[in-house]
């Protein structure tokens, strides 16, 4: 008897990889606080170095936060973003060591030991939480909605207008049902033999 080498049934498969991709067009079904609330719940659970978790989401509600969001995208990204029903702002805490006697509770002194220095400390901000950031994409699947992440704007502007100095913007996603026409047609990925080195 064989046994199959993924332990994701095949629907669970279609659904996070095989058949999901980047929405570019949603229904007008609202986005819950609660099911935001399960994804988050469900993909804090990604690893990141020292447990750091350096991620942070900023919900982008109201029209006036939506305004000020839109007029730092790129052209070609306005639209779809001014018409999702949820739009998050992933952004990197470059000061996540504050939380780490928290989070590393048998090693409280790695806030000093490994991030003392703000460009360490930036530095692998910026790594984990892109990490996150794609766990977080992959949850957004997993509640059956579309992520449509984009990183098409200005991150200058979105971190004075959004956020602040110590929050390094990642990427903007798009968050909903997918809504009529929402996907572009799938584009080619590398076969194994081109990816994967064995030594």
């Amino acid at each position: 008897m064989s046994i199959h080498p993924l332990a994701l049934d095949a629907a669970a498969q279609r659904l996070l990889f095989r058949e999901a991709r980047t929405a570019n067009a949603f229904s007008a079904e609202p986005v819950t606080d609660e099911q935001i609330q399960a994804i988050y719940d469900l993909v804090k659970y990604g690893p990141t170095a020292f447990n750091q978790s350096p991620l942070r989401v900023t919900l982008v509600r109201s029209p006036e936060a939506r305004e000020r969001l839109l007029k730092h995208m790129a052209e070609g990204n306005r639209a779809k973003t001014a018409a999702a029903p949820l739009v998050a702002v992933l952004s990197a805490d470059n000061e996540f060591h504050e939380e780490l006697p928290q989070l590393v509770p048998h090693y409280p002194q790695v806030k000093d030991d490994f991030f003392g220095e703000r460009p360490v400390r930036e530095q692998s901000a910026l790594l984990n939480a892109t990490l996150q950031a794609a766990y977080f994409i992959i949850g957004i699947r997993a509640a059956g909605l579309g992520a449509g992440p984009m990183t098409g704007f200005d991150s200058d502007g979105l971190q004075k207008e959004l956020l602040d100095d110590d929050h390094t913007p990642l990427m903007v996603i798009n968050i909903g049902k997918p809504g009529e026409n929402p996907w572009f047609p799938r584009s080619p990925r590398l076969a194994y033999d081109q990816a994967v080195t064995t030594v």
